[in-house]
């Protein structure tokens, strides 16, 4: 269906565009005197209000002859030529009928009121009549192009809104899939073996476990969560990690309450608490120890991820495959209004990301 015959205030607003259309061609009409504006008025309104649905039906034409660039092989000027062999032909046809419908209502009209001579000064207008309603049906072809090419628009940048959304449910999933398998394979080694020397541990452990991949799965399915959620998925996993690693691995959180409430991405912080672990307590005889902070920064907030490094370590800037995942983020969900710095410096290896305090969902 037309798009504006299928809303009835478009349509209503339509109709009544054409009362203007109506009141130039009763003034055109009653030149020479020939026929009265009443006998004009009469005549003419109820022709527009038929016409302004016949020129409708171009829409129909104009989406089976559309506006495109001729296919490879075939000329420019055959398409042309196509396009407006059609649309002239319709608009000839339309108009004729519509005038050859006038001279009926004329007709009608002074039989029935008793106007003598109404149709045969009818016929005298039938020419302009005509020109008038060609020129009105190539601009409602004109107005139907137009619309098409807002409709093509509006589906295209529909899909390609709906192809966004699929792509960071499919990077959420990536992330999800990306939780390192030394981890989970480390953890349950470390749970095998303190089944025997420490039974308690073994079963805290699996409780942690579980509880971490529960809320990696539940957050994880969400658009924004809250720095207070993130903070605490990302404090399980640590948790997890010093049920491995024992006192080599310390934990230090300095969380400013301003900012808990602030929403961030789901799984932001967790490539970046496995780096520290990985590459920076891990592989240390002595360990050493994780800080994670979050502060208020005027309208934004700044998390930052610390953990010791050997000075003899290669490891440069977003050259990690966590940390470019996390920097390829935070561009395509903030759009430059987020950033993340990398830099190392005395032995320690520091994180830190600006990301604007929103509060509610962008759109």
């Amino acid at each position: 269906m037309h798009p504006i015959l299928a809303n009835r205030t478009r349509t209503l607003l339509y109709v009544t565009a054409w009362l203007p259309i109506a009141s130039l061609l009763t003034q055109v009409l009653t030149r020479g005197g020939t026929i009265g504006w009443r006998e004009a008025a009469a005549i003419v309104f109820p022709m527009c209000l038929l016409y302004s649905f016949i020129c409708q039906a171009s829409w129909y034409l104009c989406r089976a002859v559309p506006l495109r660039i001729a296919p490879p092989g075939q000329r420019f000027e055959s398409e042309t030529v196509r396009l407006i062999g059609s649309h002239a032909t319709a608009a000839v046809v339309s108009a004729a009928a519509w005038v050859a419908i006038g001279w009926v209502w004329a007709s009608i009209i002074g039989s029935t009121f008793n106007i003598s001579g109404i149709s045969s000064r009818y016929v005298t207008q039938m020419p302009m009549l005509f020109i008038s309603g060609v020129v009105l049906f190539v601009i409602a072809v004109a107005f139907n192009y137009l619309l098409i090419t807002f409709e093509v628009s509006r589906k295209a940048e529909s899909k390609a809104l709906e192809l966004q959304v699929l792509a960071r449910e499919a990077e959420l999933k990536a992330l999800r899939a990306q939780i390192d398998p030394h981890f989970l394979f480390n953890s349950l080694n470390s749970i095998s073996a303190l089944v025997m020397a420490d039974p308690a541990g073994a079963r805290r452990m699996c409780v942690l476990l579980a509880d971490f991949l529960r809320g990696s799965l539940k957050l994880g399915s969400k658009e924004r969560i809250p720095l207070v959620e993130e903070m605490r998925l990302a404090e399980c996993y640590l948790d997890i990690e010093r049920v491995r690693l024992g006192a080599r691995l310390k934990i230090q959180r300095d969380i400013d309450p301003e900012c808990e409430a602030c929403l961030v991405p789901p799984l932001i912080m967790q490539p970046l608490v496995e780096n520290a672990i990985t590459h920076g307590v891990a592989p240390t005889i002595d360990g050493g120890v994780v800080s994670l902070q979050a502060e208020r920064n005027g309208a934004g907030v700044r998390i930052v991820v610390e953990n010791p490094v050997e000075d003899e370590a290669t490891t440069k800037n977003g050259a990690g495959v966590g940390l470019k995942n996390v920097k390829m983020r935070l561009a395509n969900l903030y759009d430059g209004d987020a950033r993340m710095d990398v830099n190392q410096n005395a032995g320690r290896f520091r994180v830190e990301l600006q990301l604007p305090c929103d509060r509610e969902l962008r759109t």
